[in-house]
């Protein structure tokens, strides 16, 4: 069976800034290829190299690493959801066209997860027949749109055009709340903070009962689910203790919980097994977050260690329903 990692990102390496966009219009500089960066409103992002787009070099990385195939997905930031829509439409079929030229030059390497413009919920939604067209396999998308939780009605649009399409959606957490709360340095803060607001993100799905209205759709949750596994026991022990929450969710959240895909990226085999033992193994796929500085090193060595049980490769196939 294929080692496949799900979880990794890309940046193009043509990207020009453009005075006529609004200010966020992201743009890439490259100097040499291992020197290169993401500029956003004047500034500097984040530092990247050519790992983000070169072909040879992400294969030669794979060796290493021992995967077969990567799952290529946008770096989280160029979602842009913050754009003008029409600006986002522009990013989103860059993007995806980047993505479907790498997949074209190692077809048996690599597979993709695309994006659309979330902050337009009807234009993303008819959009998501281009994705398909290009035969990429799903969107990613923010923990929030903009500050528009994942739950709310406006973006049922796009679950239910993703529900009909079979494509999977990815979801990454993308401007964290909780740094300022933090302190300290910037870095540490948005490191910390990044599991929690997927965890917000995962409730504010679950409140909104969306698989109870999309009960075919396919969600995959970055960062083994952040710290979502860890909220459901309290919120089914409150659903039981008394009336403040009797009867609002259509079944326990503990179930709902196995309704979701997560990617191991746990960095622990401990933590990784809990997760296991909450969600199921079946409903776990191998991960590295590829090619950044928190990447889990040797994805698969690590999930197969953690759970030898487990068979990542039929999980994988029955996510992306291949």
């Amino acid at each position: 069976m294929q080692k496949i990692d799900v979880h990794t990102h890309i940046v193009p390496d043509v990207l020009p800034a453009d005075a006529k966009r609004s200010d966020a219009w992201p743009s890439v500089e490259i100097r040499d290829r291992n020197d290169a960066a993401v500029i956003v409103r004047g500034k500097v992002f984040r530092k990247i190299d050519s790992r983000s787009w070169d072909v040879e070099r992400r294969i030669k990385d794979m060796e290493e690493d021992g995967i077969d195939v990567q799952v290529l997905s946008p770096m989280p930031e160029l979602l842009s959801h913050w754009l003008p829509a029409e600006e986002a439409d522009d990013l989103c079929k860059i993007m995806n066209d980047q993505i479907a030229k790498m997949i074209g030059s190692k077809t048996d390497r690599f597979r993709g997860i695309g994006m659309v413009p979330m902050q337009d919920p009807e234009l993303a939604a008819r959009r998501l027949e281009d994705v398909r067209s290009q035969g990429l396999l799903g969107i990613e998308i923010g923990t929030h749109i903009n500050g528009v939780a994942l739950g709310d009605e406006r973006l049922h649009a796009v679950f239910a055009a993703a529900e009909a399409l079979g494509l999977v959606v990815f979801v990454h957490p993308l401007h964290p709340m909780g740094p300022e709360r933090i302190g300290g340095k910037r870095e540490f803060a948005a490191i910390s903070a990044f599991p929690l607001e997927t965890a917000l993100a995962t409730v504010s799905l679950i409140g909104a009962r969306v698989f109870e209205r999309f009960p075919k759709l396919r969600v995959l949750l970055s960062h083994g689910g952040g710290a979502a596994a860890w909220i459901f026991p309290r919120i089914d022990f409150a659903c039981s203790a008394g009336d403040l929450l009797r009867d609002y969710l259509p079944e326990p959240a503990a179930r709902t919980v196995q309704r979701f895909w997560y990617d191991t990226i746990t960095y622990d085999d401990a933590a990784l097994g809990y997760l296991a033992s909450r969600v199921g193994g079946d409903r776990l796929v191998v991960g590295s977050d590829y090619p950044f500085l928190i990447r889990q090193p040797r994805p698969s060595v690590f999930a197969e260690r953690a759970l030898p049980a487990v068979d990542f490769g039929a999980n994988t196939a029955a996510l992306f329903n291949r």
